[in-house]
């Protein structure tokens, strides 16, 4: 899907520059695959077209592109394949560098680690770390440890050139523990949570529309899990908390999940649990803001999580909150009052406790969603993508 030719790509970017009177950027974005509801992709998204208001080209290599192209985006499909996902990341980097050499860039603007970056979004936690304190010493003679690795380094090297959009502090010091990355190629932005995720005036009547759609009786309480990847999200975790409840409570309860995942092995356990007809798991879709409108309490017991963007899409929506500590995002809703965080290391016996506590305190709830809201009302949680299209742009024209 190219969404241009090379001669008319250049034609374009030259009447551009002739109309506005100055030399415009063109800049490169790559990332392995675009869907419409990754949080990583959701955050590209954003930022590309924050780049793109200001009146940049915008061009995009990518091995995946799944959903509608916006307007002005050429998107360049990478014509290449290989057994693994390590090969094929590397055919990627290359076949990318060949065509920016025929094709230069301004800006060249990654959000995968890989070599040739100009600025790199940190949407991934430190793979370094993880490898060596999730996994043997047998792991790092591996070749996918070695692919990933080596792209990191290059990325977060101490002799590298890449500025770094960070959007969790926690990982910063990680990187450094590894790289020595100098301080001044961390840039720590804001969350960028879409302002179509706050609560709308009518969101009484959406709740209640979306709930009369589901047969929620009025004395049902509904717990909504968001997340592509369910075993990186916990959903194992909600499903044992979700049985762990008081039989009288839990009869009253039901869970929905959303996320482009295999559901098939959540679905044997909501069923080996007892709670086969009171579990959903769905696809990812775009009326997300009806389901946090709709439920009672977002459930986010996530196993490893650089942010967890839902979390404050939750937040601005004032639906309460319960989420584990190790997602970086985690203590907006301590800090906004609108919810409960399960502290490091994790118990599932603590998350169980915190799950039965959340849904039987109805005026608890009332005053976490009455926080959160007028937490969303002054937090500077909005900003992300045009903080990053500072970085990205600096030095323009």
């Amino acid at each position: 899907m190219r969404g241009r030719d090379d001669r008319f790509s250049a034609q374009l970017h030259a009447a551009i520059c002739d109309a506005r009177g100055k030399l415009l950027m063109q800049i490169a974005f790559c990332l392995y695959k675009y869907f419409p509801f990754g949080g990583l992709q959701r955050d590209f998204l954003r930022i590309a077209l924050a780049c793109q208001a200001r009146g940049h080209a915008l061009r995009v290599y990518t091995l995946e592109w799944r959903g509608d192209v916006p307007a002005g985006f050429e998107v360049v499909l990478v014509p290449v394949r290989a057994l693994t996902n390590q090969r094929r990341y590397a055919k990627f980097s290359r076949w990318v560098g060949e065509d920016l050499a025929r094709r230069p860039a301004d800006r060249v603007v990654g959000f995968n680690k890989m070599p040739g970056l100009d600025v790199y979004f940190a949407a991934d936690p430190c793979f370094e770390d993880k490898a060596r304190t999730l996994r043997g010493a047998l792991y790092r003679l591996s070749g996918r440890y070695r692919h990933f690795a080596a792209y990191e380094r290059a990325v977060f090297d101490a002799r590298a050139s890449t500025e770094i959009l960070m959007i969790s502090p926690l990982q910063g010091p990680l990187f450094q523990k590894y790289y020595a990355t100098p301080d001044e190629r961390f840039h720590l932005l804001p969350p960028g949570i879409a302002l179509d995720r706050r609560a709308p005036a009518d969101a009484p009547q959406v709740r209640t529309a979306f709930r009369r759609e589901f047969a929620l009786a009025e004395d049902e309480l509904l717990l909504l899990q968001i997340g592509s990847g369910f075993k990186t999200k916990g959903l194992d975790r909600s499903l044992k908390a979700f049985a762990a409840l008081p039989v009288t409570l839990r009869s009253r309860c039901r869970l929905i999940a959303i996320g482009d995942d295999d559901p098939k092995p959540f679905r044997a356990q909501a069923r080996a649990l007892g709670l086969g007809d009171r579990v959903s798991l769905l696809r990812g879709r775009s009326d997300i803001l009806r389901f946090l409108l709709g439920a009672d309490l977002l459930i986010h017991p996530a196993y490893n999580e650089n942010t967890g963007t839902v979390l404050l899409e939750a937040l601005v929506a004032g639906l309460p909150v319960l989420t584990t500590a190790v997602c970086g995002y985690a203590h907006y809703i301590s800090d906004a009052g609108a919810g409960l965080v399960v502290p490091e290391p994790f118990e599932q016996a603590a998350l169980d406790q915190r799950l039965a506590r959340m849904l039987s305190d109805a005026p608890a709830r009332q005053d976490w969603h009455r926080r959160a809201l007028a937490y969303a009302e002054h937090a500077d949680i909005y900003s992300n993508a045009e903080r990053a299209a500072d970085v990205i742009l600096r030095d323009a024209a």
